[in-house]
């Protein structure tokens, strides 16, 4: 029995980045062998072990062979002749076929150390294409990895855009989508996961709502904005700014309603408000997205270009935004929108008018939320008029803010 650190751990140490975690293969072992020593098998159908001390994952060396579609349509070998290198050739990418042995000497019968020199996301095999996943894992690695200069290898986009045409993308579990989108735009470049989905064609099947406005206005010159140069910049912005993932996707959902830029609150018709709505309410329900980033997605695609221009707002229309927002009950939820808005920015053209306005919708969040409806109830109010109360004492504070960005 053999057993070879593998995957992720090798190439991150490789590149000197941190390693979360360890993964393992174990090469001319049965189940009843690492059962033997202690070794807690996960699950029947797959040879994954727990180790007894230290919990890390040890594998069987495995190979895969396709029998339907989708991510889960294999047959899986695991016996003791399975080799190293064809356990390590049914892998992704060659920077993830390099195993290590227990020496510190590297395997790598697929050319992996070449391409991290390189800086290359290369496929084993055209095996890559059996697999749907992939696409979203080689653009999550593309984010990961940007900073350091990596790319895509031409013929890995190839296969990519192979698998998006093929259909098998919509076969993937939507929460298995979401985890990918969640790692991807989490990542140090959120930018490049989504752009990499685009250039492989793979948001036409995953949310079809943002690539049909992307391709529009990519494909017409000098176009005002264009959807996906606003939200690159936007996406980079927010990896400066915020690490919520929360923030990160009400980004892309704001690219969903990124024509619609309303003087106020009240000039945005019914009708675009409601389709900006059902955008993105089909757009999560698609990947899965958990209720938080989903509902900051809806805020955002409705109220986000407003927010930039709320300077000039009047009070009215600031109050009602609050109270969409749910700012008193939901403060931290509204100072994330008014995150996505900071990270909108520097894409929308505003300039100081967009300064001014967030900085003004973070006082009238300081100004607002300590008005309390007790007092009211204290001086002899009940039922609606305490309500009232409340509403016009909260618009008489943003009266008073506003006077001082005049």
């Amino acid at each position: 029995m053999q057993i070879y650190l593998v995957g992720g751990a090798v190439r991150d140490e490789l590149l000197g980045l941190p390693v979360h975690e360890r993964d393992w293969v174990v090469i001319g072992a049965t189940p009843d062998d690492l059962l033997a020593q202690g070794y807690q098998q996960v699950g029947k159908n797959f040879p994954v072990f727990l180790h007894p001390e230290s919990k890390e994952e040890y594998a069987l060396a495995r190979t895969e062979r396709k029998k339907g579609i989708g991510h889960t349509g294999f047959n899986i070998d695991a016996n003791p002749n399975v080799t190293l290198e064809q356990d390590l050739q049914r892998r992704d990418l060659t920077i993830n076929a390099i195993a290590r042995d227990a020496g510190g000497k590297l395997v790598d019968p697929f050319g992996g150390l070449d391409d991290i020199a390189q800086r290359q996301l290369r496929h084993v095999s055209d095996a890559f294409i059996e697999d749907p996943l992939r696409v979203l894992r080689v653009a999550r690695f593309k984010a990961k990895l940007h900073h350091l200069g990596f790319s895509i290898a031409s013929e890995t986009m190839a296969l990519m855009k192979t698998i998006s045409a093929s259909g098998e993308l919509q076969s993937l579990p939507a929460e298995r989508v979401w985890r990918e989108f969640d790692k991807g735009l989490g990542s140090p470049s959120p930018d490049a996961f989504m752009q990499a989905l685009y250039q492989c064609d793979a948001l036409q099947a995953l949310l079809p709502e943002l690539e049909k406005r992307w391709r529009a206005t990519d494909n017409l010159r000098g176009a005002a904005p264009n959807v996906g140069e606003r939200l690159l910049l936007a996406l980079r912005s927010a990896s400066q700014r915020s690490a919520n993932i929360a923030v990160r996707w009400a980004l892309c959902c704001h690219a969903l309603a990124a024509n619609a830029q309303p003087a106020n609150l009240r000039s945005a018709g019914q009708a675009e408000n409601d389709s900006a709505r059902q955008a993105v309410a089909s757009a999560c329900a698609r990947v899965c997205a958990p209720a938080r980033p989903a509902r900051l997605g809806e805020l955002a695609a409705m109220h986000a270009n407003f927010m930039l221009q709320a300077v000039k707002a009047r009070p009215d229309a600031l109050l009602a935004l609050m109270e969409r927002g749910d700012a008193w009950r939901r403060g931290e939820e509204f100072l994330q929108l008014i995150e996505v808005a900071e990270c909108l920015a520097g894409s929308a053209g505003h300039g100081e008018e967009s300064a001014a306005s967030l900085l003004l919708l973070r006082q009238a969040l300081a100004a607002t939320e300590n008005i309390d409806a007790a007092e009211f109830v204290a001086n002899g109010l009940t039922g609606p008029a305490v309500g009232e109360a409340v509403r016009n004492a909260r618009k008489v504070a943003l009266a008073a803010l506003k006077k001082q960005f005049a």
